[in-house]
């Protein structure tokens, strides 16, 4: 990682597959993130860590099986350890995400959605 400032509108002007996370930062044993949605991820939890979700641009519709949350530029929302939920972007969205270290994007879920963050080139 570099020491240098990062500008998150050049990081996410970087890349353009959806739901693959690049890793712009580290904080202690955190990995912060930038990704971009577009459409409906998979149904999912961590069972062992909170997930952030700090909204860009765009807006993301968090499913949760006690009803949804939605964002737009400048909210943020912290899904609670072990709550499934899914993400849903109906238009491109850019995102920012704070997890430990190695959490894997689909959670317990795995499957053909799964990517390991990798650093912005």
């Amino acid at each position: 990682m570099s020491a240098q400032p990062v500008n998150l509108a050049d990081a996410l002007s970087r890349f353009s597959e959806p739901w693959s996370p690049r890793k712009i930062a580290e904080v202690n044993d955190y990995e912060v993130k930038v990704v971009k949605a577009h459409g409906e991820f998979v149904w999912h939890s961590h069972p062992d860590t909170d997930e952030l979700f700090l909204v860009v641009s765009g807006r993301l519709t968090i499913r949760l099986r006690t009803g949804d949350v939605t964002l737009g530029p400048g909210d943020l929302h912290v899904v609670p350890r072990g709550v499934e939920h899914c993400p849903l972007a109906e238009e491109e969205t850019s995102l920012l995400l704070l997890e430990p270290a190695g959490t894997v994007n689909t959670g317990d879920a795995g499957g053909a959605l799964t990517r390991a963050a990798v650093p912005l080139d």
